[in-house]
């Protein structure tokens, strides 16, 4: 990365008026309104039945309801930014509505969706895409001043699993994301969190070298995400619905390297996970 320690942003980021602080890494839980994600796709049949498994993740002990209304997983068609509109519009406000104080990030890569978002009380854009997607993205942050996930994928949803090369892919990871934080830094865009894209355009041993070396990221905060991908299931034998232990054991040590923010399917077990490595740290 190309910041330099005296530069590097607080750990701290306003949006709507709400602070988000890294003191303590967070949970962003997925919500999932899509008819074939990998994992939940189909899971919701009407509002209500999102507002409730909302409710239950805050009780759990999410910090951030991450909703996606297109799916990324390997091998995903893209679909139009007026189709993912059509998925959201309902459920955003509803959600906005009722849960007034959490933070809402939308899963999005288009700008379009991104500033209607923010218009109806969104407070954390998540770019699957790194802004390589639709390269209005990046301009439209400075418009609407929202923390910003900037991820690394190479290829698309479509694509990226079709044999990814990397000669060092710690290297060519750090250069990809240090490119476009040079661009928002031109742009005087601050507020940025990094994710890595565990699973997008990565073999396993890609995936796991990243893990290994997620410190060397921690310019900005990090967000992990593996819950439930096949970066678990085709080193242990599991699948989606039986990897919660695997995924649990991955954010133990993402913890443990650095990361901020646990994304995740299961909001228990992943606290669970922060409080024994903040005991342990903090020993």
């Amino acid at each position: 990365m190309v910041t330099k320690n005296s530069e590097i942003n607080p750990m701290e980021y306003t949006c709507n008026s709400k602070r988000l602080t890294f003191i303590k890494p967070l949970i962003m839980a997925i919500v999932n309104i899509t008819p074939d994600s990998f994992y939940d796709g189909g899971k919701y049949s009407n509002v209500n039945d999102i507002l409730q498994d909302v409710e239950e993740k805050i009780n759990q002990g999410a910090d951030i309801i991450d909703i996606g209304a297109a799916s990324s997983r390997p091998g995903a068609t893209t679909i139009s930014a007026e189709e993912e509109w059509e998925r959201l519009e309902n459920y955003l406000p509803a959600i906005r509505k009722k849960f007034p104080d959490i933070f809402i990030s939308i899963d999005t890569f288009y700008a379009s969706i991104a500033k209607k978002s923010a218009d109806h009380g969104a407070d954390i854009i998540n770019d699957i895409s790194g802004g390589d997607m639709d390269p209005a993205m990046f301009e439209t942050l400075t418009k609407i001043n929202l923390p910003y996930v900037l991820m690394h994928m190479q290829g698309t949803p479509r694509t990226m699993q079709q044999n990814p090369v990397y000669g060092d892919v710690v290297a060519e990871v750090k250069d990809a994301l240090s490119k476009k934080l040079e661009k928002l830094s031109a742009l005087d865009f601050k507020k940025i969190i990094i994710d890595v894209g565990f699973g997008f355009g990565k073999t396993q041993e890609h995936n796991y070298r990243l893990l290994k070396n997620l410190h060397q990221f921690n310019d900005y905060p990090i967000l992990a995400g593996f819950s439930r991908k096949s970066m678990v299931n085709k080193i242990i034998g599991t699948n989606p619905v039986t990897s919660l232990n695997g995924t649990t054991v991955l954010n133990t040590i993402a913890l443990l390297n650095g990361a901020s923010i646990l994304r995740v399917h299961d909001v228990t077990e992943a606290k669970q996970a922060i409080n024994l490595v903040q005991f342990y740290k903090n020993v």
